[in-house]
């Protein structure tokens, strides 16, 4: 990612979008006043913004837009339940179900008993500590191909913002063009405002290895003790470079695709394709809402316009 760092936005463009001035009426500063405003009216707006300033040239503009970006992001992405934190949690299982260690006190009764009678122990009636393991994994998958503009940027930091909500330990995040790179690895404990920063200054490349990243995706979750493991993809599907993506999605235990409303004709073959559910983004606002009904496999009260103007295809199971 350090090529993409090195690529700034100069003020002059920064100002070609008309409410630049009136948020940031002065070099090195944003009017949070007027932030606030713009993002009650309009939040998508307000956070592509964010995005566009976090990659200025003027050094001090950057570091506000990373501080305000990285707050709201996160107060976007705070819809649905949330896994418990940890790897998992201690529970006490009969010694022919689980491994682990033996549980004295709830054991006690069954070692009592054996001694008083000089027997052997009933293997059924002892029970063993162990962990269990986390409910869900997720990996999610963006597509920096083409161009990268704010609004991208944005709805990409608020996907990652979304997981992390959904399973605070038990996530990763992938960008991928030609070549795919881990913002956070599965197993990694890096911040979410850290992800959330990176994820707002890359910058987009040209080809489009889609099977790679799937793969990439397979291989992260595979470090993953979780029962449930999905794959949330962002991607208009069409793959220009690479292996047979259909082949790999079809071995992923869940794939769920985030697919840009004015754009999601391939996603929705692709979805057809390999059984994946998907829904339709306009925007970051939208996407914490998605993922939750992607994750939860229902439909979305508030429809999301799509490109074809089918409200139903927002979060809806694609045929097999």
């Amino acid at each position: 990612m350090a090529d993409d760092n090195r690529r700034t936005i100069p003020r002059p463009q920064l100002a070609r979008d008309p409410k630049f001035d009136e948020l940031s009426p002065e070099v090195g500063e944003i009017d949070e006043e007027a932030l606030g405003d713009l993002f009650e009216d309009d939040p998508d707006h307000a956070l592509s913004m964010l995005a566009d300033m976090r990659t200025a040239t003027d050094p001090a503009l950057a570091a506000l837009a990373s501080r305000l970006a990285g707050r709201l992001v996160l107060d976007v992405a705070r819809v649905g339940p949330v896994q418990a934190r940890g790897i998992g949690r201690m529970a006490s299982s009969p010694a022919d179900r689980a491994e682990g260690d033996l549980d004295i006190d709830r054991s006690l009764d069954a070692l009592v008993a054996a001694r008083g009678t000089n027997s052997a122990v009933d293997p059924e009636r002892l029970m063993v500590r162990h962990w269990t393991r986390p409910s869900t994994a997720v990996a999610l998958v963006v597509d920096r191909s083409g161009s990268m503009s704010g609004r991208r940027l944005a709805t990409a930091a608020v996907a990652a913002a979304a997981c992390a909500h959904r399973a605070p330990i038990d996530w990763s995040v992938l960008a991928f063009a030609d070549r795919i790179i881990a913002v956070k690895s599965q197993d990694d404990a890096r911040s979410t405002t850290s992800v959330v920063d990176d994820l707002l200054r890359l910058r987009g490349r040209g080809t489009t290895d889609l099977g790679g990243a799937l793969q990439a995706a397979a291989r992260q979750l595979d470090r993953s003790r979780a029962k449930r493991r999905i794959t949330i993809l962002m991607s208009d599907c069409r793959a220009t470079t690479g292996g047979d993506a259909v082949a790999v999605a079809h071995r992923l235990d869940e794939l769920c695709i985030l697919a840009p409303a004015d754009d999601c004709d391939d996603a929705v073959e692709f979805a057809s394709l390999v059984g994946a559910r998907i829904a339709d983004i306009d925007g970051p606002s939208g996407i914490p809402i998605a993922i939750q009904h992607l994750l939860e496999g229902s439909p979305l009260s508030r429809p999301i316009p799509t490109r074809s103007g089918d409200p139903e295809s927002v979060g809806r199971d694609a045929p097999r």
